[in-house]
């Protein structure tokens, strides 16, 4: 290929790059980091922030469900591979080997929950521990690695209860072009993936749970 094509074809695709990261900064990013939230509810804050001080990721994502904590708290127990899964695209997450199938009901043989306990995400993905376990109000998986940590806390509402997912993530090795790879293609992809997974808990439990509103009348 002549030099000059060459050039051009950097200068083209350098171009493009800018112009994408720029436009994902000034236009999505803000709503796939924090999609569902409201303000108060990205700067609070939450049960397992102190175990990773300085992220360079933070995305915290909600969704009102119309029930109780005590009727969202078995589904978030059971969460994992070879458990309840992660209620969200099932066949994307076994692409990339999470051996995950979610679950369409509770399954008491993983509501035994305790600090300590953990799961791997894949053959070679990180080992989740539990950090912080609060029954009905908050729970917190920290990475064997400590650069991630991902936390739900459940608040109640006169319309229902939150479910707030938090994940803080920590890349300190990583290379200009693997952060231009998370920026670009894993930020976006997470909220995606977790979008789901909220609406899946909410679907699932609304389809059971007597509601926040008829139980108020009784």
């Amino acid at each position: 290929m002549p030099m000059k094509t060459t050039t051009a074809c950097a200068i083209g695709l350098g171009t493009y790059l800018v112009g994408l990261t720029v436009g994902y900064q000034v236009l999505l990013r803000e709503r796939c980091l924090n999609w569902g939230t409201t303000p108060d509810e990205v700067t609070r804050t939450m049960p397992g922030d102190e175990l990773l001080s300085a992220p360079d990721i933070v995305a915290t994502r909600a969704v009102t469900i119309d029930a109780a904590p005590p009727a969202i708290w078995p589904w978030l127990v059971q969460l994992g591979p070879g458990r309840g899964g992660a209620y969200t695209y099932d066949w994307i997450e076994n692409l990339l080997g999470l051996d995950m199938h979610s679950a369409e009901e509770i399954l008491p043989q993983f509501q035994n929950l305790t600090v300590g306990d953990t799961f791997t995400l894949g053959k070679s993905g990180p080992t989740m521990r539990v950090a912080v376990l609060d029954p009905e109000r908050a729970l917190v998986f920290s990475s064997s690695d400590g650069n991630w940590v991902w936390a739900f806390g459940l608040y109640p509402q006169h319309t229902g209860t939150r479910l707030v997912s938090r994940n803080r993530i920590a890349t300190p090795t990583a290379s200009a072009p693997v952060r231009l790879f998370n920026r670009l293609i894993m930020e976006p992809g997470s909220w995606v993936m977790e979008r789901k997974m909220l609406q899946g808990i909410k679907q699932r439990v609304e389809r059971v749970a007597v509601p926040t509103t008829d139980a108020a009348r009784t």
